[in-house]
């Protein structure tokens, strides 16, 4: 585009020196005058034009003159405007609970979850969870918890401090890494995914009067962020996310060992599950059964489990869409909860936009920009051509029709 862009100027300037060659042999007629009138005007039309738009984005021939390479300039002061302008138009509670409204989640969970279809899928993929937790857990742990504390159950009466000693033990040899890894996987997957819903998001919540550029440079950006810190996740074994989540394991371990009220909670569970002494000599084939029973019910698609899992979501689904009850508490969960996010953690996604901004290099920002901006740039330096050469031809024909009658 910029070579034909190029090319209006190029045409403008050959016919105006055709033009001024015939003048000067006296050849042409009255004319001539009219189209050398018309491409000089062109000519000028196309300079300014390409002066314009090239000023956005770099200096004029590299020539440091003032106002020009406006975008590189202006870079971190653009991120900011875009940060504030997420954060207004994007980011508050008002705005964000009236679209979360308007979407009706709860009735389109309903009627997703409704299909028969798609409540196999949440089936199978709750299947693969379930695999997966199995397979943290190894056979030898979870006998010895059973027995423990059905053995000690006379001698040391506190069943908490024996689960947190075992849960120490396993995240010791880092048994939980095989779910946050499925769990990031997923999640990688699904950010990978998710290109077409940021960019109808954006398109469809954005005001009429936002730039398509900026939306679609906005879009890219969160998709490329949401990618990226996903695949850190699943990649960095020291991700924050993930020590979060072995702190947090690490922490209900030591509860279970030291605080009052978690044993306690302990105490009420083992009261009510242990009362029964005959379990005592069943944990290890109770385990064992258990264990096959789960392992055989997710890998086949026709067990019972799968087969229940999927009946519940479909009714629940079949309840959402049809009690307008359920959805109203639903609803109203989801804007509570969409209102504390957007009132607490606002500021945080619209600074995530004007720093990303502010650590782009400045040239590879207005590079950016300006591919963004597309075909429209060079279509301004050939409106600038043609819109030149046709005010030049007007003007020329008025000046001949008011003073050369």
């Amino acid at each position: 585009m910029k070579a034909i862009a190029t090319g209006f100027l190029g045409a403008a300037t050959l016919v105006f020196i055709l033009c001024a060659w015939f003048q000067s042999r006296g050849q042409g007629g009255e004319w001539i005058g009219y189209v050398k009138a018309a491409s000089e005007a062109g000519m000028v039309g196309a300079l300014a034009d390409w002066f314009a738009v090239t000023a956005l984005f770099r200096h004029p021939l590299g020539l440091p003159i003032p106002h020009t390479a406006i975008i590189r300039k202006k870079k971190d002061q653009l991120g900011a405007g875009l940060g504030d302008f997420v954060r207004t138009n994007f980011l508050s509670p008002d705005v964000v609970a009236a679209k979360v409204n308007s979407a009706q989640v709860s009735f389109r969970l309903g009627r997703w979850m409704a299909d028969p279809e798609h409540a196999a899928r949440v089936a199978e993929e709750s299947a693969t969870i379930l695999r997966a937790v199995v397979g943290v857990l190894r056979d030898e742990d979870v006998e010895q918890i059973i027995d423990q504390t059905i053995v000690k159950r006379i001698a040391e009466p506190q069943w908490g401090p024996p689960i947190g000693k075992v849960l120490n033990e396993l995240i010791a040899d880092n048994r939980q890494g095989p779910l946050l890894d499925l769990l990031a996987e997923r999640a990688h997957q699904w950010a990978l995914d998710s290109q077409d819903t940021i960019d109808k998001i954006i398109n469809r919540d954005a005001p009429g009067w936002a730039p398509k550029f900026v939306n679609s440079m906005l879009a890219e950006k969160i998709y490329r962020e949401l990618v990226e810190f996903t695949w850190k996740v699943r990649t960095q074994p020291d991700h924050e996310v993930r020590l979060a989540a072995n702190r947090f394991l690490e922490e209900f371990a030591h509860d279970l060992q030291f605080d009052d009220a978690m044993i306690a909670k302990a105490e009420k569970i083992k009261t009510e599950l242990m009362g029964r002494q005959e379990i005592t000599g069943m944990a290890h084939a109770t385990w064992r059964a258990a264990k096959r029973m789960i392992l055989e019910s997710v890998d086949d698609p026709n067990s019972t489990l799968r087969r229940k899992v999927s009946e519940n979501v479909q009714q629940l689904g079949e309840r959402l869409s049809a009690d307008p009850e359920m959805r109203a508490k639903v609803d109203n969960w989801l804007e509570r909860g969409v209102r504390y996010l957007i009132s607490n953690y606002g500021d945080e996604v619209a600074t995530l936009v004007s720093d990303t901004v502010a650590r782009w290099d400045a040239e590879e920002a207005s590079r950016k920009i300006e591919l963004a901006a597309g075909k429209d740039l060079q279509f301004i330096r050939i409106n600038g051509t043609v819109v030149g050469s046709l005010a030049g031809l007007v003007i020329y024909s008025v000046s001949q029709l008011l003073f050369n009658g």
